[in-house]
């Protein structure tokens, strides 16, 4: 069973930071992907940024110069560090990780329960 935990969420002011982190645990072989999706009130689930195993990433228009992801790989853990945050980004995050369980090499996607992030104007 694999469980993704994110934490960091919360209430900041236009033009704050906050640093979004997402451990996974269980049984874990090889995690090819990771990354973060948020959602709005009323709005479709969208890509933030993903990063993979060679540390490639890709992000957003939307937050591109803004937003950083990174991973710790030994600790199974993917961050998301927001600054320049705008009201705009608020949402439920939503951690994901596309990962194999075992050495047979079958691939899933695992997602955490969200966490919400709230930008006051």
């Amino acid at each position: 069973q694999v469980r993704l935990a994110e934490s960091g969420g919360g209430l900041v002011q236009s033009g704050g930071s906050l640093r979004l982190s997402c451990a996974a645990s269980g049984s874990i072989f090889r995690i090819v992907s990771t990354g973060w999706y948020r959602q709005g009130v009323g709005q479709q689930r969208e890509l933030v940024a993903r990063i993979n195993s060679r540390d490639m990433t890709n992000v957003a228009d939307s937050v591109r110069g803004r937003f950083t992801i990174s991973r710790d790989s030994a600790k199974n853990t993917v961050y998301l560090q927001m600054n320049s945050l705008k009201p705009e980004d608020t949402a439920v995050y939503y951690c994901y990780a596309n990962l194999a369980s075992d050495s047979r090499g079958i691939y899933e996607d695992y997602w955490g329960q969200g966490i919400q992030v709230t930008v006051s104007s």
